[in-house]
């Protein structure tokens, strides 16, 4: 088996975390149940392009329990669990993956899973997609899916700039991912990752969150129940008046630089915070991004602008300016909730995974009815995995009686 991992040593401890992990996923184990049964993907090659954590190689087996070929590679240079990966190799399934590798070797792994002629490519953030569609053109592929908002817009940039040649899940808008996993899951993973790095006691801070969408929603109300100041910058008039309404104090980023204790950036833009922000801000600042990709904070110009630079606790950078003000960086400005945590907890996760494991077993079975463009899964699914998901946090669903069916239903009857 051809793999690229760090420390297959580590297979025994990444066993355990993808177990524990499993325990907290019912869904994905109904899944998988069925998967084990019918073989929906039998003879069929998925590479996935995803952070290789516990809750990934729950989805891995789960395909390959449905009959798939699995390859995993990274969709991120920091959120790799090297011990996981470990595991999963000696599970069988191909990972192509080590934490902190630079970009070369990042995309050489992204190569090496396409190297195996995937049926079906699963993404985090669109760069193997985007690989596909410019250096690997001569690959043909049923399909691919889409877990995050940053890769749902590039998949939807390219499907306007007519370049799209692959019909694509965008499970990120399943109900019951981004109403979930970007909400809840941001919102404490972002925090977690933070405080590990940090250590601060996040009651009566000024934090700043960039952007208010739903993981920029998730990450106000749970440092908003911690404790902290929230001020929201947002560019959207109805975002920001719907932030201001949530309790919260709503600024430029101009204003909110001078204001804010730790800033966290949640946009899926670039360059939101650039260096005329960074010039306003008090010494002792804390950065931190919950968006894909790091250009969410304008590094190379801190960096340029700094007088030297120091690690000063793990995942913690100190740059330090000419006027002797200390800017503090977070994970490099990666992802801060994998690079300096564990990223999402597997409760959540689990939804997110089952909609994955599900959007390939439809792009499979559809595959001759499906057109170049973005889709997304029937109403259907989100009803059966949040059925499952409610019942297995003890909740009860309630059922119309047939005289409110046909009221609904109706129109003559009034008051």
């Amino acid at each position: 088996m051809n793999y690229d991992i760090a420390k297959p040593e580590l297979a025994g401890d990444g066993a355990l975390r993808v177990e524990w992990a499993g325990r907290r996923m019912p869904v994905l184990d109904s899944v998988r149940e069925r998967f084990r049964a019918e073989r929906p993907l039998d003879g069929h090659v998925v590479a996935a392009c995803l952070h290789v954590t516990a809750e990934t190689a729950n989805l891995m087996m789960a395909l390959r329990d449905g009959g798939a070929e699995p390859l995993l590679c990274a969709s991120n240079p920091l959120s790799t669990q090297d011990d996981v990966a470990a595991a999963l190799v000696a599970e069988g399934i191909p990972v192509f993956a080590i934490r902190g590798e630079d970009s070369e070797t990042y995309y050489k792994h992204i190569n090496a899973v396409l190297d195996h002629k995937p049926a079906v490519t699963m993404d985090d953030g669109a760069d193997l997609a985007t690989v596909l569609h410019t250096d690997r053109r001569d690959l043909e592929v049923i399909g691919s899916t889409e877990e995050t908002t940053t890769g749902v817009i590039r998949l939807r940039a390219m499907a306007a700039d007519g370049t799209l040649r692959v019909p694509v899940v965008a499970v990120n808008d399943s109900a019951t991912k981004h109403l979930f996993d970007n909400h809840f899951g941001t919102g404490q993973s972002t925090l977690d990752g933070i405080i590990r790095a940090t250590n601060l006691l996040l009651a009566g801070q000024n934090l700043v969150v960039v952007g208010y969408g739903d993981c920029g929603r998730g990450v106000a109300d749970r440092a908003d129940g911690l404790g902290a100041k929230v001020i929201v910058v947002e560019v959207d008039p109805v975002r920001a008046l719907e932030a201001a309404m949530d309790g919260f104090r709503v600024m430029t980023a101009d204003e909110a630089a001078a204001a804010g204790d730790i800033f966290i950036t949640v946009t899926g833009n670039k360059h939101v915070l650039r260096m005329e922000h960074f010039d306003r801000m008090k010494d002792g600042a804390i950065l931190a991004n919950s968006g894909h990709f790091d250009i969410e904070l304008d590094l190379a110009s801190l960096r340029a602008a700094s007088t030297s630079r120091r690690d000063v606790r793990n995942n913690l950078e100190e740059y330090l300016l000419e006027d002797g003000r200390r800017i503090l960086l977070v994970a490099e400005g990666r992802l801060v909730n994998l690079g300096a945590a564990e990223g999402h907890p597997a409760d959540v996760m689990d939804m997110s995974f089952s909609n994955q494991a599900l959007a390939a077993e439809y792009l499979i079975i559809n595959r001759d009815e499906l057109e170049p463009k973005i889709y997304t899964l029937p109403r259907e699914i989100d009803e059966q995995v949040s059925s499952i998901k409610l019942e297995s946090l003890g909740g009860g669903l309630e059922k119309l009686t047939e005289d409110q069916i046909a009221y609904l239903s109706g129109w003559q009857e009034g008051t």
